[in-house]
């Protein structure tokens, strides 16, 4: 599903579960030790999805360890985002010469818990949410859409970015707007796109170096 949004130079590998001998390097099994049996499985189905992305770009298997605030840690030269949800995990990679960040989510379809939209859409953004078409639970599309800005957002700045400092815009066509509302963006907005199947909402958020345009 998520390569669906992603540019041909991304590479991509999604499973909806989780992969039973999905194999952790030491380095990764010490993350997770204390961790409880479900996350654990969250995290090596994930990781399993890079790896196998990473050889689709040439690289060798390796620990993908967490870096700043959670983000993952990869190779040289390589950019990407993992996202995990129920019944779904997933991971895109790209070399730096041919994408700046990718930044990619996945949630289940369905409405946000009571109260949380509040803490995620500014007030524009709550008039807005009609315009990603029937059918579609544009709360949680929203929420989505604003994890995959941070994630591509962070390894570009090192900074943190609340849910109120991007303010989105859907368009039925399956794409997003994010203008930036912190301080000295790197852009002042970012493109993404999305997708809703098989219960599951996807969003991607992949930037191209050539001039430095943000698109999905």
């Amino acid at each position: 599903m998520i390569e669906r949004i992603l540019p041909p130079s991304a590479a991509a590998v999604c499973v909806y579960g989780d992969v039973p001998d999905a194999f952790l390097f030491p380095e990764e099994e010490a993350m997770v030790r204390r961790a409880v049996e479900r996350r654990r499985r969250e995290f090596a189905s994930v990781r399993w999805c890079a790896r196998r992305a990473l050889a689709d770009l040439g690289e060798p298997p390796g620990p993908i360890l967490r870096g700043e605030r959670g983000a993952p840690r990869w190779p040289h030269g390589v950019v990407g985002s993992m996202t995990h949800c129920e019944g779904y995990r997933a991971a895109a990679v790209a070399r730096a010469g041919d994408v700046r960040a990718i930044g990619i989510d996945a949630e289940p379809h369905l409405p946000l818990p009571e109260g949380v939209l509040e803490s995620v859409a500014r007030p524009e953004e709550h008039g807005a949410l009609g315009m990603t078409g029937p059918g579609v639970h544009a709360d949680r599309l929203l929420f989505s859409a604003k994890e995959a800005v941070y994630k591509a957002w962070f390894p570009l700045t090192g900074r943190w970015l609340g849910f109120e400092q991007a303010s989105v815009t859907f368009a039925p066509d399956g794409t997003f707007t994010a203008r930036l509302l912190a301080p000295d963006p790197p852009l002042p907005v970012f493109h993404g796109r999305w997708a809703v199947d098989g219960g599951l909402i996807a969003t991607a958020v992949t930037i191209l170096p050539q001039d430095g345009a943000a698109r999905g």
